[in-house]
């Protein structure tokens, strides 16, 4: 389960350039990798057998550069990916210029840093997407979009009842997708990561039937709890890289001693 956030030649933490998002592409078409729909990814869950050699592309947050710099290039590879919209930064407007559609100057895709910034300042309109470019990234089939709240806001960090903040940001978030899209999935991804079994009642109690985390270190069988799916975050780095992540992810030995080691080294960290 691959988990992206931006791809824009700012680079950066949380970002990835077009060129490695291009060679992350181009190894796992290489070697024999598809990408999978949420609806398939929920039927591997139940139990339906999935293609070996399967990924789950996710995108947070819905960017303006998923549309500009990502979006060109799943088409160019044949690849799908699902992207988590916070639906409050979702503007009206025109389609804006994306990469490999002639002369037309691209829009600014600034960094994870300078995104958030302007969010803060109540300014999402120039780095998130805009309404009419997530109808043409549907269109084609190449990416899907559901609920990743309607804010972002860790309510467990604000004053008041968390629970009842965070079920009105489920209903708006899908009255949203409702009206914009026509339809709104049981897929909810938390806002920077944060959950705990108030939220998972609450998000089920509104719908809510897949839960995606972005804990690393477990495994998304057969059989898993669909409300605890986790994803790695894919770095700037090639798709050699990204690829030797995977075949640890996959490999039924490694796996299991890889994330169990992982999971001690971070409590060791907090512990200290």
């Amino acid at each position: 389960m691959l988990m992206y956030h931006h791809v824009t030649p700012a680079g950066g933490a949380i970002n990835v350039t077009p060129e490695h998002f291009r060679d992350q592409l181009a190894w796992l078409r290489d070697h024999g990798y598809r990408s999978l729909s949420c609806d398939e990814f929920a039927a591997h869950l139940a139990g339906t057998p999935a293609p070996a050699r399967s990924v789950l592309i996710t995108f947070d947050d819905g960017y303006l550069d998923n549309y500009v710099h990502a979006w060109p290039l799943l088409r160019e590879y044949g690849f799908h990916a699902v992207i988590f919209l916070v639906t409050s930064w979702i503007g009206d407007g025109p389609a804006r210029a994306c990469a490999g559609e002639g002369g037309a100057a691209l829009p600014e895709t600034p960094d994870h840093a300078e995104c958030m910034r302007r969010v803060a300042a109540g300014d999402a309109a120039g780095i998130a997407l805009r309404w009419a470019e997530i109808e043409r990234m549907r269109a084609g089939g190449v990416c899907e979009f559901h609920s990743h709240t309607h804010t972002h806001t860790r309510w467990d960090k604000q004053a008041g009842d968390k629970n009842a903040r965070m079920a009105d940001e489920l209903a708006q978030s899908r009255a949203c997708l409702a009206r914009h899209l026509g339809e709104v999935s049981d897929h909810l991804c938390w806002p920077q990561g944060y959950f705990d079994p108030d939220y998972v009642r609450v998000a089920q109690a509104a719908g809510f039937r897949h839960l995606y985390t972005t804990r690393a270190f477990g495994r998304n069988r057969p059989g898993s709890d669909p409300a605890s799916i986790f994803r790695f975050a894919v770095r700037d780095t090639s798709g050699a890289s990204v690829g030797r992540r995977i075949r640890v992810a996959a490999h039924p030995l490694v796996a299991p001693a890889f994330n169990a080691w992982k999971r001690w080294k971070r409590g060791q960290r907090y512990a200290g």
